[in-house]
């Protein structure tokens, strides 16, 4: 296939998937529940680091973790009482259980207490001159890590560091930087461009993407993602990962590999 009909046809599945109705059965969903900058932030980290598997599943179990947060997670995060968190020690999602959700939620008390937004524990580490956010996400993985944490719990936020694409968190960069009149990503982060985002990569994206000739072989590491992206840039150089719709469409929904 052709560029010029590689970008047809791909700009024309995501133009068809970045859409209203795509939100209620996607873990997106979750964020947009809430109004507020920081309900918006952290039910979106929560629903991204949670997205593994059916997407059914993932909805049900984000809706039962904004349910023990009394559906104001923000609220919930900045004033519960460390006594509170024993509550939280029955949530399990897959391999998420408990003590690392006491673990996230320390955290985010931390932080928010004294920074006003998650976007800065990413941008922070970023200049505008970076060509994707692999320091955002360098720079994260280290803040976030920062307080005493159980080991176990360091596979639940990934780094370019040990060549995992970051599939989770890039797909949450997507919600809070990109920002079009579709109104399915947020686009509340002003202080990383649209692109500098890296396109999210699983196993489906990959499968797609090798089909279609962007990269050579179907796998899911960081370099892959960085690949990956640096095709999708020469179809749209401003923002590459709107893609990411048309790769997940055309592998999850259609099947297409």
């Amino acid at each position: 296939m052709k560029i010029q009909q590689l970008k047809d046809f791909l700009d024309a599945k995501a133009a068809y998937y970045n859409h209203p109705d795509f939100i209620t059965n996607d873990p997106i969903c979750i964020p947009h529940r809430f109004s507020v900058l920081q309900d918006i932030e952290i039910a979106g980290f929560f629903a991204a680091v949670l997205a593994w598997g059916n997407r059914t599943s993932i909805i049900k179990k984000c809706t039962e973790l904004m349910k023990m947060m009394d559906n104001s997670p923000y609220d919930y995060i900045r004033h519960h009482q460390p006594r509170e968190r024993m509550k939280l020690m029955s949530f399990c999602h897959r391999t998420f259980n408990g003590l690392d959700l006491l673990y996230f939620v320390e955290f985010l008390q931390h932080y928010y207490t004294n920074v006003t937004s998650l976007e800065f524990a990413f941008s922070g580490h970023l200049t505008e001159k970076d060509e994707n956010v692999e320091k955002a996400l360098l720079g994260f993985h280290k803040v976030f890590f920062a307080l005493e944490h159980p080991e176990r719990t360091r596979k639940h936020i990934s780094t370019p560091a040990r060549n995992s694409a970051c599939k989770r968190l890039n797909m949450y960069l997507r919600w809070m930087v990109r920002k079009d009149e579709n109104g399915v990503d947020f686009g509340l982060w002003q202080h990383i461009s649209p692109s500098q985002l890296i396109c999210p990569v699983d196993v489906h994206v990959s499968r797609v993407a090798a089909r279609l000739g962007l990269i050579p072989e179907a796998k899911a590491d960081w370099k892959t993602a960085t690949a990956l992206t640096h095709q999708l840039k020469k179809l749209d150089p401003d923002d590459p990962a709107k893609y990411d719709f048309a790769l997940f469409g055309l592998g999850v929904i259609e099947k297409y590999v």
